[in-house]
């Protein structure tokens, strides 16, 4: 039986080779359109893939239920940027940490958690600007000039990096970084806003 976002299918488990086959064909149709999905159950167990393409090695006949529950793409970016802006102020406290590891000469404890953090502001981005073009009407004020002062920074701070100048690096993540994180505080908010309005 395949099960999607509690209405039984018309297909059949059989009708597939294996999960990886009922899961595209899931995905194609046109029930998910606009659609992302959360969670997979098979045989009312949740179900990922711990290596790629796991799916595929699970033959149909070891297979006697798929449930498949999906939100809305609009209902999903709306929840998703309720949480940027605790995403905004972890990155603001980071900064205040690493600074002071920095000053206390732990480098390496510093070096470790500076990666994080410039992983995390990478990611941060990437989410803010899907957010910003695929599903805002109206793009929050400053958010054009913040995009690129943050992306300055990060290049600018991958230099002082590269130079291994700590005490550098320290300033620019309390006096530069810091305050700018709580600047995007202030987008993230007006990024939800906006997304709650267009919800309505």
């Amino acid at each position: 039986m395949i099960i999607i976002d509690g209405r039984t299918s018309d297909k059949s488990i059989s009708d597939f080779a294996n999960l990886e086959e009922i899961l595209a064909a899931i995905m194609n149709s046109e029930e998910m359109a606009d659609r992302v999905i959360t969670d997979i159950l098979v045989n009312n167990a949740p179900f990922s893939e711990i290596y790629p393409h796991q799916a595929e090695d699970m033959g149909s006949d070891t297979i006697t239920s798929v449930e498949v529950r999906s939100k809305g793409a609009a209902e999903m970016a709306l929840s998703i940027s309720a949480e940027m802006e605790k995403v905004a102020r972890m990155m603001a406290g980071a900064s205040r940490e690493i600074a002071r590891l920095f000053r206390e000469a732990s480098d390496s404890e510093a070096l470790e958690l500076l990666q994080d953090l410039l992983d995390v502001t990478r990611d941060f981005l990437n989410m803010i600007d899907t957010l910003c073009n695929q599903h805002a009407r109206q793009v929050p004020e400053g958010y054009k000039a913040k995009t690129e002062k943050l992306s300055e920074m990060l290049s600018e701070m991958t230099d002082v990096l590269g130079n291994e100048d700590w005490i550098l690096l320290a300033d620019m993540l309390e006096y530069d970084f810091q305050p700018l994180c709580e600047e995007w505080r202030e987008i993230c908010q007006s990024l939800h806003a906006e997304l709650s309005s267009a919800a309505k």
